[in-house]
């Protein structure tokens, strides 16, 4: 930065060095030889000064009129004017430039810090994304690793998926000849039932017949039985009649001794009347014996409706429990063969259970 003043030694010493080394020692030559320090017109005040100083000594060196150095020296002045001005201009113009360019370098210091906090911020953003790089690549080489893996399991997968296609359509397979089967063996249990069904029927009606015949029996015997009851006091009462007509008789024999005739009629007639009684002692005897065995067949009769009455209901309760069997037995899909034969073992059981109780 120039200074504020010079002194009029240093202009001297400017001036000395410059006439020292051949130079004219003008205003700005001697402004150069100072540092570009100091005003024009203190230069050209100081320069006035030390040639009044050295006047006797100039003029003899100097042959000059006095006109031309009187021009010379306005001219000078006018040119140091002119130089000031112009100098002060530039200085303006220089001070303007000063200024414009602080002005530029601290924006430019501004926009530095703002690029150095941005380069700062880029560069954490940068070294985030390395890391973030880093990171997304040891994901992508999981992500590879994985893929791999997963399609390495897809290829399993797939061997595996056409072993169980194959082995669905063997299920399939079985499944038809499953469904086959336990369609067929629908059927024949279907048929089977119907046959049991309609023998069941059979020896129901046969029951049916059997019972209806054994009250018939039963009510023919109990109509034989009044009878005999019947007869028996019929003939109980002929006895009785037989008896005391016998009394009435002896006593009239008793009574009508005398009368031989009338006794022989008696005898005949009381040995008539024996007879009569015998062969009422031998009837109710009969009638009693008969009564007896009407008696057992009446209980027999009895016994066997009430033994066939049981053997229907056994019958229903098999046929139930056949039904319930058979429903289950086609709720659980029993193999035909041995649903089969444990239907007909059932079935030859139940025979057997007709059998025995006929």
């Amino acid at each position: 930065m120039a200074r504020a003043g010079i002194y009029k030694s240093e202009v001297v010493r400017a001036r000395d060095n410059l006439l020292a080394m051949g130079r004219y020692p003008s205003i700005d030559a001697i402004r150069g030889e100072l540092g570009n320090t100091g005003s024009k017109g203190t230069i050209h005040r100081y320069l006035k000064e030390i040639e009044e100083e050295e006047g006797g000594n100039t003029g003899a060196q100097v042959a000059v009129s006095e006109a031309i150095q009187d021009l010379a020296a306005r001219l000078a002045e006018r040119l140091h004017q002119e130089a000031d001005q112009r100098l002060a201009a530039l200085t303006d113009k220089h001070k303007a430039e000063i200024a414009a360019l602080n002005d530029a370098m601290a924006a430019l210091r501004n926009e530095s810090e703002l690029f150095r906090g941005q380069a700062e911020r880029q560069t954490i953003e940068l070294a985030t994304e390395k890391a973030a790089h880093a990171d997304t690549l040891a994901t992508l080489q999981d992500e590879r690793i994985a893929r791999a893996q997963m399609a390495q399991r897809i290829m399993d997968m797939e061997g595996q998926l056409a072993k169980e296609e194959t082995y669905r359509g063997s299920l399939e397979e079985k499944h038809r000849h499953a469904r086959e089967a336990l369609e067929h063996f629908r059927a024949a249990a279907k048929e089977q039932r119907e046959q049991d069904q309609r023998q069941f029927d059979q020896q129901i009606q046969f029951l049916q017949g059997e019972l209806r015949t054994a009250k018939d029996t039963m009510n023919t015997k109990q109509q034989e039985l009044i009878r005999s009851y019947e007869d028996n006091a019929r003939l109980s009462s002929e006895l009785t009649h037989a008896r005391s007509e016998l009394h009435r008789q002896e006593g009239e024999v008793r009574s009508l001794r005398p009368a031989k005739e009338q006794l022989a009629v008696a005898e005949v007639k009381n040995q008539q009347l024996s007879e009569q009684l015998a062969q009422a002692n031998a009837r109710v005897a009969d009638l009693g014996k008969e009564n007896q065995e009407n008696i057992g067949k009446l209980q027999q009769t009895v016994e066997t409706g009430q033994r066939l009455e049981s053997e229907l209901m056994v019958a229903k309760a098999v046929v139930v429990s056949q039904e319930k069997i058979f429903e289950k037995l086609a709720a659980l899909q029993v193999p035909p063969a041995k649903s089969i034969n444990t239907k007909k073992n059932s079935v030859d059981s139940q025979n057997s259970l007709f059998n025995s109780e006929e």
